[in-house]
């Protein structure tokens, strides 16, 4: 069985790895003790929402983009395909919330 604290885990710290940090970087620049994050890293202690965005505001990193490499690996172990692009349901609300949409879309169909 596949769990959120290990998944979420393992995904901070190939993000931390892939940046060439250490520990002890993120943990000062999140303001997390370098024992606690690397209990989380680990999988051994279930992270709050204001920890994990702290750890990832110190890995210049979105909450989202950490969630997506998680719900990925989950789809992943349970065997569900992983879509490619995001919903025209969200696409659709994205653009219609943004002020300058309409521009570009109209810009685009000329």
């Amino acid at each position: 069985m596949t769990l959120l604290r290990i998944e979420l885990g393992d995904a901070l710290r190939t993000a931390r790895r892939r940046q060439g940090r250490t520990l002890r970087e993120v943990s000062s620049d999140a303001r997390v003790s370098l024992g606690y994050l690397s209990e989380v890293e680990r999988g051994q202690k279930e992270a709050s929402s204001e920890l994990l965005a702290s750890i990832c505001g110190a890995l210049d990193m979105p909450v989202s983009i950490l969630l997506r490499d998680v719900s990925d690996r989950f789809a992943l172990d349970e065997g569900v395909a992983i879509p490619d692009t995001v919903p025209v349901e969200l696409s659709r609300r994205v653009l219609s919330e943004d002020p300058l949409a309409d521009g570009r879309a109209m810009a685009s169909r000329v």
